[in-house]
């Protein structure tokens, strides 16, 4: 076999894996440390978090950015509204939030995958 049609042979290999495959860790359905489910989902450039069940059924909370296990951007908490900047990091099924009121008042919570 010839270089060049190893080379095709890998491209088109390459090219039938599913995109899901190349999802970022931190997409998909997570239980909230609140019980609740909320879902992170590409929005343009970014990731951005809704709730999916609850009182608070269907408000966009968060939008953050990164790849690989690290993330950043800001975090709403429903319940009083406040926006907080963050960080959030994979770790398999684990995901742990952190979010900061004037850098120096921060809190953490972690929520698990579904």
């Amino acid at each position: 076999m010839s270089t060049f049609t190893a080379l095709a042979a890998a491209a088109i290999f390459a090219a039938s894996i599913p995109a899901a495959s190349a999802a970022a860790p931190i997409v998909g359905n997570w239980r909230t440390a609140s019980g609740e489910t909320a879902k992170i989902s590409a929005c343009g450039k970014a990731y951005c978090t809704t709730i999916l069940t609850g009182e608070h059924k269907g408000k966009r909370i968060g939008q953050m950015s990164g790849s690989g296990s690290s993330y950043a951007g800001r975090i709403t908490d429903p319940a009083n509204g406040r926006t907080y900047e963050g960080t959030a990091e994979v770790d398999g099924n684990s995901l742990k939030l952190t979010g900061c009121a004037l850098k120096i008042f921060c809190r953490s919570q972690s929520w698990t995958r579904q």
